[in-house]
């Protein structure tokens, strides 16, 4: 803060008066004009001048109006402090501002300038708690996702280390098994490195050929997907979003496949289309599965938050059994791929906000879900 700056309630005080003495010198100058021009009435020919009382009337006019100059700072002043008063309140309330302690207040003042501020603060505070209990979560369930594997790596390597009877192939499995744990842990990094970026705005600006990426898309998991049996079907046409990045997009889209591959029942269905509706570009992908508690599609947005077959917000449990009920969640009857994050969707979710786009994901009613994702015209 520059401390050589004038303060607000000094510079108001110092136009209260200057207003308060230049309202109350007019009437005085007007009094004293009158008595200097009005004082005249000795007869013609007498030399011109004004009459004696004249120089006692100014004298008392400037006398009144010094007094009004000497009152009008001191009144001015206190006028000025109950103006800014509310704004100090504010200033002292964000200066205590911590991560897990923000600045809560009431009404400031009977102003509606006032009342205006502190109703955006307030909102301001709130979505600044939202953020840093979002992230406070995000930090516990990355760093639990990034120890898991490491804690297991690090037992296969002491147990193995400590079977006197170790040969070559018992080495060998264990190698393979921390090879494919790294691998996971890469994939970790990479969704976590993703999510990062999609919740910034985008760094490239420019007209993006949305039917394109999502042709490309498709026939990069076609092999994946008819490996499971699932029938992809298509609808793409034209759909240019005007600004965007084109990187991220690739992701949104991927993801979104990706999702919809993983988290699907054999011989299902995935499909995908592009259109432009009412000027806006529009991307759908829908896929089936078993069935979602419409509860449950707020929730799986969220990063790491992936359903257990209670129903329930967890991560999920490594080797499950699989069960054969007809109705469960979709993210834990489903056979995911080895070491999937639990990010897609939150990666979807991310760059959609990024990009100002309407993400509306829908649990079907014969399972799976339906993603649409809508782009601003502009």
């Amino acid at each position: 803060m520059s401390a050589d700056r004038p303060r607000l309630r000094t510079r108001l005080a110092v136009f209260y008066a200057l207003a308060v003495v230049g309202l109350g010198a007019g009437p005085l100058a007007v009094v004293g004009l009158g008595a200097w021009t009005g004082g005249s009435t000795e007869e013609y020919g007498s030399p011109p001048g004004p009459p004696d009382n004249t120089l006692t009337v100014l004298l008392a006019a400037l006398l009144g109006l010094l007094v009004i100059a000497l009152a009008a700072g001191p009144v001015g002043w206190l006028l000025a402090g109950r103006a800014v008063r509310p704004l100090q309140e504010l200033t002292t309330a964000a200066g205590g501002a911590a991560p897990d302690r923000l600045p809560g207040h009431g009404e400031l003042g009977k102003y509606q300038e006032y009342a205006d501020l502190s109703t955006t603060l307030t909102s301001l505070y709130a979505r600044l708690d939202s953020a840093y209990a979002a992230q406070r979560r995000f930090v516990a369930d990355a760093s639990h996702e990034l120890r898991t594997p490491l804690t297991v790596q690090r037992a296969l390597i002491q147990v193995k280390l400590a079977d006197p009877e170790a040969d070559a192939t018992s080495l060998r499995a264990v190698c393979e098994e921390v090879l494919r744990l790294g691998d996971q842990q890469e994939r970790l990094v990479g969704a976590l490195l993703a999510l990062a970026q999609g919740e910034q705005r985008p760094v490239a600006a420019e007209p993006v050929d949305l039917a394109r990426l999502a042709a490309d898309a498709v026939a990069a998991r076609r092999t994946s997907a008819e490996s499971r049996g699932l029938t992809v079907r298509t609808d793409i046409r034209p759909a240019l979003v005007p600004r965007a990045d084109p990187t991220q997009l690739s992701s949104l889209i991927g993801n979104l496949l990706d999702n919809a591959v993983t988290y699907n029942v054999d011989s299902g269905r995935i499909d995908v289309a592009t259109r432009c509706v009412s000027g806006r570009t529009v991307l759908t992908v829908g896929n089936t599965g078993p069935i979602v508690p419409p509860g449950a599609v707020g929730r799986i947005l969220q990063p790491f938050q992936r359903l257990g077959p209670s129903l329930q917000i967890g991560r999920p449990q490594t080797d499950r059994p699989q069960t054969d009920r007809p109705q469960t969640d979709h993210l834990s009857t489903a056979q995911p791929q080895s070491g999937n994050s639990g990010l897609g969707l939150a990666i979807v979710r991310a760059i959609a906000g990024g990009h100002d786009a309407d993400l509306h994901v829908r649990a079907n009613v014969d399972g799976g879900l339906t993603v649409t994702v809508a782009f601003p015209e502009t």
